[in-house]
């Protein structure tokens, strides 16, 4: 049976994301830092681990075994002002959103290559193709999607898919945290008038992470409708 290892799976599109792994048959590995929210079941495993641990995440993974596709969801977000953005948090947002991914794909590269195949999906952001009012967030989103390509480079000969979703706004605990003016921008610029479902972005997911055609790879696949400032 094939595994997948799933971060920030115990609530929004990490959670939808979960739940549509299951439902493909498939056993996860979910991984956050707090699981009170979480409600899947079936063949999945939780495993507790704050990401900001990046000198941890090689003994973590040695741990789990055989994982075949690697999504990496976990995000922070926080909203603060671009001139008072504390140290704390933009420590935590880089560590997260940017260097968490990349010590994960570094720590799984040697059994997906020796396995000859392998899949890893990254969740971006729109944030990452415009000026984001919170700073380090789109300046995170934006690096994910060119490790993206990166990583694509060195794995792709060796049978590796490396791609990534960028997500508009979507119903999360993220999105709720966002100032009124923020959602009412987003009702005004999508095409539906509403944000994004955490299962739509899932759908997308899984997709990458299972079945699209082995030649996209090193893409990121929009799932925003068309929800760009204008």
């Amino acid at each position: 049976m094939n595994t997948a290892l799933i971060t920030g799976a115990a609530r929004g599109i990490g959670l939808a994301t979960t739940k549509a792994f299951l439902g493909a048959g498939w056993r996860v590995i979910a991984l956050d830092k707090d699981f009170g929210k979480f409600d899947a079941t079936g063949n999945v495993e939780r495993v507790q681990y704050d990401l900001t641990d990046i000198a941890g995440i090689p003994a973590l993974v040695g741990r789990l075994g055989d994982i075949h596709t690697l999504i990496n969801n976990a995000g922070v977000l926080y909203c603060d002002p671009y001139e008072s953005i504390p140290e704390a948090h933009k420590r935590e947002i880089l560590a997260v959103n940017l260097e968490a991914p990349v010590a994960l794909i570094a720590a799984l590269a040697p059994q997906m290559t020796a396995r000859g195949r392998g899949r890893i999906v990254s969740v971006g952001s729109v944030a990452a193709f415009t000026g984001h009012p919170d700073l380090w967030y789109g300046i995170t989103k934006a690096g994910l999607l060119n490790l993206t390509k990166s990583w694509a480079t060195q794995l792709g000969r060796h049978g590796v898919l490396v791609n990534a979703v960028a997500p508009g706004p979507t119903h999360t605990d993220m999105y709720e945290q966002l100032p009124e003016s923020r959602k009412d921008m987003v009702t005004r610029t999508v095409y539906s008038g509403r944000a994004a479902r955490p299962d739509e972005v899932a759908a997308t997911i899984l997709w990458l992470g299972t079945q699209s055609p082995e030649y996209v790879n090193g893409t990121t696949v929009d799932c925003n409708n068309g929800s760009y400032p204008r």
